[in-house]
């Protein structure tokens, strides 16, 4: 492990367009990762660090901190303050330590989710207008044990500091991909079916489809949910074999709709063990 002091580092500017700059995230394969329990998931599932970046001088680190430059193996760099300043969050304070990790690049055509047995469920959630709603999305999912999120259309990007941050490290969990929209989900669902998978393609849609209690989520599943709207649109509308209503007075917004959800997917399964 290297560790080293500097008030000068020719990456600054590289790593601060990691923040707001989508293509150069992309180009490079490389993004920013905040946090205490952001960067520990990162290390507990083998995700790949490039560089742990730590402030210089006052106060002290904290011991977590500490800890993971002394023993995560990951290259690390002291920086000064005031070029770690640059590297801060919108609004936040100046961070104590940022991980520069390595984009996963793994294509649909590579995941082949569970057995006819396990009954994956795959969470879509179509054109995010928000890091933070991805974020909490992939969160949910990979709280309740979804086989991966598949974020369609254009949108938010996973890879958005905020979206890592407000998964709380599920990122890291949790395949996430990204796909142009309904007809690669729809052969997704038929290479499941191939599988002996027999899965259901389900969206959730409050301007009438059937209350979330009534449909049988008993197989596998592939949840399709809109990011703030109440209605897919008719783009979902020939790929779904279901549409689901998720609340009864109104949008709830994507995050708390897959948590509702997913909550109700893992309630019947309960029932049926």
């Amino acid at each position: 492990m290297t560790q080293r002091g500097s008030t000068r580092n020719a990456s600054v500017p590289v790593w601060q367009a990691y923040l707001n700059n989508r293509a150069r995230r992309a180009r490079d394969g490389r993004f920013l990762v905040y946090g205490e329990r952001a960067i520990a998931r990162a290390l507990e599932t083998g995700w790949p660090l490039e560089t742990l970046v730590y402030r210089l001088g006052p106060p002290e680190p904290s011991e977590w901190a500490r800890r993971v430059i002394d023993t995560s193996g990951v290259p690390s760099v002291g920086l000064v303050p005031e070029l770690m300043a640059e590297l801060a969050e919108p609004a936040e304070s100046v961070p104590e330590l940022v991980a520069i990790a390595v984009s996963q690049r793994t294509g649909l055509e590579e995941f082949a989710p569970g057995s006819p047995q396990d009954l994956p469920v795959v969470v879509v959630i179509d054109q995010p207008a928000s890091a933070l709603r991805l974020g909490a999305v992939i969160r949910s999912a990979a709280a309740f044990g979804a086989a991966a999120v598949f974020v369609t259309g254009s949108g938010a990007d996973h890879y958005d500091p905020q979206a890592v941050r407000a998964s709380d490290g599920a990122l890291f969990a949790i395949p996430v991909f990204r796909v142009p929209g309904p007809a690669q989900v729809s052969a997704f669902r038929d290479t499941l079916e191939a599988r002996g998978l027999d899965p259901r393609i389900v969206g959730g849609d409050d301007r009438g489809g059937m209350a979330l209690d009534e449909v049988d989520f008993g197989g596998a599943t592939i949840l399709v949910l809109g990011d703030e709207t109440e209605t897919l649109g008719s783009t979902w509308a020939p790929v779904c074999d279901e549409l689901v209503s998720v609340s009864n007075a109104g949008p709830l917004g994507a995050p708390a709709a897959a948590a509702v959800a997913l909550y109700e997917i893992s309630r019947q399964r309960r029932l049926l063990r």
